[in-house]
């Protein structure tokens, strides 16, 4: 079984990720900022059912942080075999004229420095060309990518845009390293994201504009996350998936 780090996994996708991932028989670290008491939580229900995991502190956008995670994860089960590059944020919709740019800097820097620092320390440890035993990396994005949220959040999009770009260009730079490099674009997904957004009950104002007319779960988003990871997609790299109700 594998070693899965999850950034951001206290909550949302990422704790739905973890919890699947254990149940797969992965251990897994699960890193969260600040919400211990969620991180723990979700711990607690993997070691209760018999798996194995820890939580870790840390911010994805501090290198250093970046880099105790992953010496933490190594020095608990030995190795990383997989990253899923979860961690993100928004912030309060707004037009962009009427944005600072300590919030652009803010998004940018958890959403794409947090997920460049967190697949660099990944493949330190996991490209065969540094003896290690290859792996797999996922990035979350966002069906926000493509469709550009006007008047909500094109700071976010933007952000997410980068990271289809890194997907991309990482999947190539990494293609005989022994590492694959994926991501999964979700739509609208019911998650405590939206509520940083000033709008929790935004999933159900807008799931009429989706063809299958509902939000997706996060447990939707995870089996899609552990499908790249896996071996049934040995041959897939630099792919990415939306799963967004067909929208």
């Amino acid at each position: 079984m594998s070693v899965v780090l999850i950034t951001g996994a206290s909550r949302g996708i990422g704790a739905a990720t973890a919890l699947l991932a254990a149940g797969n028989g992965d251990s897994v670290v699960v890193n969260y900022r600040s919400n211990e008491v969620a991180a723990r939580q979700v711990v607690d229900q993997i070691t209760h059912n018999g798996g194995a995991a820890i939580a870790v502190a840390g911010d994805v956008a501090v290198e250093a942080d970046v880099v105790r995670l992953f010496e933490a994860g190594i020095a608990r089960f030995g190795r990383i075999d997989a990253l899923v590059n979860n961690a993100g944020i928004l912030e309060q919709h707004m037009r962009l004229e009427d944005m600072s740019v300590d919030r652009m800097q803010r998004v940018f820097s958890t959403n794409v420095i947090g997920s460049m620092l967190c697949a660099r320390e990944a493949v330190k440890h996991m490209s065969t060309k540094n003896g290690g035993a290859g792996g797999g990396i996922v990035n979350v994005s966002s069906i926000a990518a493509r469709l550009g949220s006007p008047n909500e959040y094109v700071d976010y999009a933007a952000s997410k845009g980068a990271i289809d770009t890194l997907t991309k260009g990482l999947s190539i730079e990494l293609a005989d390293c022994g590492i694959r490099i994926n991501a999964v674009r979700p739509g609208v997904i019911y998650t405590d994201i939206h509520a940083s957004g000033g709008e929790p009950d935004r999933v159900d104002r807008v799931k009429d504009n989706v063809p299958m007319k509902r939000g997706g779960t996060a447990e939707e988003v995870a089996n899609a996350i552990l499908w790249l990871l896996s071996d049934d997609a040995s041959y897939t790299t630099g792919a990415l998936i939306d799963v967004t109700g067909g929208r």
